[in-house]
């Protein structure tokens, strides 16, 4: 497959509004060294960490390196580039750039033409060579900058299964995909995004699994993409999806390698940014933003209960506060009559509705959760356990809101944690206020339209063409063994149906473990 590398994705009508900088970087580079310096000093000018130091090749031959501190391995400029320069004889007329690869100690050279294939090389960590008498540049493959190890990713923490996790280096990023991905077939195609980041991008496939179509619709949509700069792999998740005005994400992020792994065997793409741990996956359902990596590291029937242990806090945490405030306020005739008037002794002093009661505690809990996860780790778990525990104690001892209230949002806060995807969780958590509102004003008439809006809503949004709530709006019975149920792998025979059928089964036939099989 063809590498595609963008240097930055501009629209024609744009193109004579660029900066003078950017357009002096289209300009090709001549045979006179002092015209190249010259642009590249105008270039990098009021930047002390570019270095431009010249040298001579052969004792005749005016040649220039240049390199950012800081991106490069100076000790390894020393010893690989110039010093073995300095040691070539006599340099022929032409083939010059083949004398050097040949004396260079350097495990990949590029030739470069044109001053932005220079700035480009430069931005990446690699030296470039200018030299006097020749339009052709040589980059070299030295970069080296900080980079953080692999570490076990602490919002996608399992008990049992890998413990890597992606990093901020693109480059590690793709290598621990080739670890778990031991073919050929993997691709990854490369592009930049953003006019002044230059950030890289890789969107990497299994030719064999995944349908052309969806890679071509990825690569169009990304291309499509005028930005100045991509600092998190956020950015592009917002410009690509299918209904930027959904609560519910429709793009998966990631930071573990196995699950991105997962999801390309089973035809979705992986998009990895330079920058960020944070791989996107595309296309997803909304079941598959339910289901946790630890789902297939676990027996089957355990991790069966635990997806319905799942769902059930999802509607718990969407509906309860609502149905508390739907039940006082207008139905109190469905709540058994001792519990009733346990509530209504306990509500007695409380002087707001009850669904401005629920409001208040809704929010307060949220700031308290988004507290602890802003605050220092040492102080942020400290901080919202306390703050729930004080406040919540103070806030009944004061008559502003009742315990059984406390209770409802205790338990809808402890279900929201049960949904293992963050982005899914603060759909559903935005999702409770206009419920609890509408619960207040309609009662249960108001809770089912809201029910009715979301389903209707869910099933009319798409994820790269794939229905958001495939496989059971539009039904498809093969792919039912994986959403309600957690089905044993000897009968996970076929692939999730996104696109296409191109390479529809994934294991042999009778798989199922058989102690007396090897006695036929």
């Amino acid at each position: 497959m063809k590498r595609l590398l963008q240097s930055g994705f501009r629209h024609p009508s744009a193109s004579d509004e660029a900066p003078e900088s950017l357009q002096v970087q289209q300009v090709s580079l001549t045979a006179v060294l002092a015209d190249n310096l010259q642009r590249m000093h105008a270039i990098y000018n009021n930047c002390p960490d570019v270095v431009f130091r010249p040298l001579y090749i052969d004792g005749s031959v005016q040649a220039t390196l240049i390199y950012i501190e800081g991106l490069s391995n100076n000790e390894a400029i020393d010893k690989s580039v110039i010093a073995p320069l300095a040691q070539i004889g006599t340099l022929p007329a032409e083939g010059i750039h083949t004398v050097i690869e040949q004396q260079v100690t350097v495990p990949k050279i590029n030739e470069l033409h044109t001053i932005a294939d220079c700035v480009e090389q430069l931005s990446s960590g690699c030296p470039v060579l200018l030299m006097e008498n020749n339009a052709v540049g040589l980059s070299f493959n030295l970069a080296k900058w900080e980079k953080r190890g692999v570490e076990e990713p602490t919002a996608e923490a399992v008990v049992r299964g890998p413990r890597e996790g992606f990093t901020e280096s693109l480059g590690v990023n793709t290598s621990l995909l080739r670890r778990r991905l031991r073919t050929p077939q993997l691709k990854m195609l490369q592009l930049r995004v953003g006019r002044y980041t230059q950030t890289e991008l890789v969107v990497a496939f299994i030719d064999e699994i995944a349908e052309q179509g969806l890679i071509e619709e990825v690569l169009k949509r990304l291309k499509r993409i005028d930005i100045d700069g991509v600092m998190d792999s956020a950015y592009i998740e917002e410009l690509i999806e299918d209904a930027p005005h959904s609560l519910f994400p429709q793009i998966m992020n990631t930071e573990r390698p196995d699950v991105a792994a997962a999801n390309l065997l089973e035809g979705r793409v992986v998009i990895l940014v330079d920058g960020t741990p944070s791989v996107l996956i595309a296309p997803v359902t909304f079941y598959s933003l339910l289901q946790s990596a630890e789902d297939y590291y676990q027996r089957y029937s355990f991790s069966t209960a635990i997806r319905w242990l799942r769902y059930a806090a999802l509607v718990i945490s969407l509906l309860l506060p609502s149905l508390y405030v739907a039940t006082l306020t207008y139905h109190q005739e469905m709540i058994p009559t001792s519990l009733f008037f346990s509530i209504a002794k306990s509500r007695e002093e409380i002087p707001f509705p009850v669904v401005i009661e629920a409001l208040i505690m809704e929010i307060t809990f949220e700031a308290l959760r988004e507290a602890g996860v802003r605050l220092p780790k040492q102080i942020g778990a400290a901080v919202s356990i306390v703050g729930a525990l004080v406040i919540g104690q103070a806030a009944v001892s004061a008559g502003i809101v009742s315990a059984p209230m406390v209770m409802v949002v205790a338990i809808t806060g402890i279900s929201s944690f049960m949904i293992p995807r963050y982005s899914a969780g603060i759909s559903i958590r935005l999702l409770r206020f206009p419920i609890i509102l509408l619960a207040g004003v309609l009662g249960l008439l108001g809770i089912m339209l809201s029910v009715i809006f979301t389903v209707v809503h869910l099933c009319t949004i798409r994820s790269f063409g794939v229905p958001y709530m495939s496989p059971m709006g539009p039904m498809k019975g093969r792919d039912m063994k994986d959403v309600l149920i957690r089905a044993p792998l000897w009968m996970l025979n076929t692939r999730p149906h996104l696109t296409g059928d191109g390479n529809k089964y994934r294991q042999a036939p009778d798989q199922k473990p058989d102690a007396n099989r090897g006695d036929d």
